[in-house]
């Protein structure tokens, strides 16, 4: 019940468009949570197109702990730091977190023999809505794609 609540609240108490992705895996949640989580998977599924790659990433799962992955075209000419702050994190349920202004929630739902990731975001206001859903659903193909073949 709490997680409703949680995202009732997280719903209502914006003024930005909430963006919703999602992918489900043929894998357990405990399986799909450690791919998720753990810096040395993220580095090798954390990217939204081939010339893209994530060299580093570090991962402070707790409440108050902080998260960056960098993202680099692989020519190096852009890159960025995607980081941000866990505001609650139940393990092998939900993830949310502060990334400056804007809000994002990780939920991850059994389905039996697999799992559904769908994650909520504030929208930026750089890129046009639909740019950013597609990159943020691209990322998380390459999460499904990664994860099911080890």
């Amino acid at each position: 019940m709490k997680t409703q609540l949680s995202n009732f609240l997280f719903m209502q108490n914006t003024e930005k468009p909430i963006l919703t992705v999602e992918v489900s895996l043929n894998l357990p949640i405990e399986k799909v949570w450690e791919m998720w989580t753990k810096p040395e998977h993220i580095t090798q599924w954390n990217a939204a197109s081939e010339d893209w790659h994530c060299p580093r990433a570090t991962n402070d799962i707790r409440p108050g702990g902080k998260f960056n992955a960098r993202m680099e075209a692989k020519d190096g000419s852009m890159g960025f730091d995607f980081e941000g702050t866990y505001d609650e994190v139940k393990e092998h349920e939900l993830l949310a977190y502060t990334m400056g202004d804007r809000k994002v929630r990780v939920i991850f739902v059994p389905l039996g023999f697999a799992t559904l990731v769908k994650e909520e975001f504030e929208a930026e206001n750089e890129n046009s809505l639909e740019l950013q859903k597609n990159g943020w659903q691209s990322i998380l193909n390459n999460f499904k794609k990664y994860a099911e073949s080890l």
